[in-house]
């Protein structure tokens, strides 16, 4: 996966010489189907997304909050399959060649095949694979061929949009900073534009979720959905560029 490993390495320094954090956008795939979150995902990168990340949807999740469960579950009873999320990261990167990562729990994986899984990833263009649940001490296989950034929680709790993220997370990457030397790229909470200006300011990527799932769920049909994370990630990337 070294090829696209380095895409995402390479973004991430692109940004950083703009004198801007990333955006990176999550959607999950086979929401509200597999072709619509195909078509959501390209819209995000289109409008302004550096790096996005598809959510295999699990049964249990441990850290998303109750929209993109909401989101989840409607994935899940429509039949979706690891090989529709592999479609999915294909068919983003393919279109706009930008780093596509897979966001997912451990059980997944490991049911799949842990060596099945890292292959097919590769094959498909991803550029990494994001496990919230796997611990360090027993994460070498991934480890040992992964970089990308450190995902930094703003608060403690749930994915889901908050009305401010806090100087929390100005601390916590300031800290995060101190211990390594990859980017640190903040989730949890960022809904706006103004937020995203807020955390851009002193982190190297801004992670936004929640809102842009809630702009689908609250849309009248996939079209409307479709345009709708399409505005969103048109104002969060003009919010990731406002400096001062």
């Amino acid at each position: 996966m070294s090829g696209n490993i380095q895409l995402l390495d390479d973004t991430l320094a692109r940004t950083r010489e703009e004198g801007r954090a990333a955006l990176i956008a999550y959607l999950p795939a086979g929401f509200p189907t597999v072709e619509g979150s195909i078509e959501a995902i390209k819209a995000v990168l289109d409008a302004g997304a550096d790096v996005v990340e598809v959510g295999l949807p699990h049964s249990d999740p441990v850290l998303d909050g109750p929209v993109i469960q909401t989101a989840d579950d409607i994935a899940l009873r429509g039949g979706l399959k690891i090989a529709d999320v592999l479609r999915t990261v294909r068919e983003a990167h393919q279109a706009t060649g930008k780093p596509v990562l897979v966001m997912t729990y451990w059980n997944p994986v490991d049911r799949y095949g842990v060596d099945r899984f890292a292959q097919e990833l590769a094959e498909a263009g991803g550029a990494g694979c994001i496990l919230p649940d796997l611990p360090v001490q027993e994460a070498d296989l991934f480890t040992a061929v992964g970089s990308g950034f450190v995902y930094a929680a703003s608060l403690m709790g749930v994915t889901g949009t908050r009305d401010s993220v806090g100087e929390q997370a100005r601390a916590l990457v300031e800290r995060t900073r101190a211990a390594g030397k990859l980017p640190v790229c903040v989730g949890i909470g960022v809904s706006s534009a103004a937020q995203a200006a807020e955390v851009a300011e002193f982190a190297d990527g801004v992670i936004v979720g929640s809102a842009f799932v809630k702009r689908m769920l609250d849309a009248p049909d996939a079209a409307a959905g479709v345009e709708a994370v399409r505005a969103l990630a048109a104002e969060l990337a003009e919010g990731v560029r406002r400096t001062g």
